[in-house]
């Protein structure tokens, strides 16, 4: 495995630029919806699938395998029987996910202009 350049400067403009993928991965349909519900608290993989309602098993099993590959998401085998996963927020993960919930919660809190703005636009 190569080490990260320590001079490397991210840039989610520049094309190559791998930061361009983690806020691709973070800001995805699921990655968001995710990431917010787990600055609630941990979720077990099911719990959290009902939390993040409409999401396939498979989609959310993707976008949490993405999540952790890039250290915003930790997945916890809980030593049980049977077996129980557990997935909880980096501190990365945590920072990143407040922010999204803050975003979220803004939205929510002008959907009333959001909705006037849509019907004066599809009165047009």
């Amino acid at each position: 495995m190569s080490e990260p350049a320590e001079s490397l400067e991210a840039s989610v403009f520049a094309r190559d630029c791998a930061s361009r993928q983690t806020l691709q991965n973070a800001t995805s349909r699921w990655g968001v919806l995710a990431l917010a519900a787990l600055t609630e608290g941990d979720y077990r993989f099911n719990a959290l699938r009902r939390r993040v309602d409409g999401v396939s098993e498979r989609m959310l099993s993707q976008t949490l395998q993405t999540l952790e590959r890039d250290g915003l998401v930790v997945r916890t085998v809980l030593e049980t029987i049977p077996p129980k996963v557990e997935y909880s927020l980096t501190p990365l993960g945590r920072d990143v996910g407040t922010r999204l919930a803050d975003l979220i919660e803004l939205i929510e809190g002008n959907m009333p202009a959001v909705l006037e703005s849509r019907a004066e636009h599809d009165a047009r």
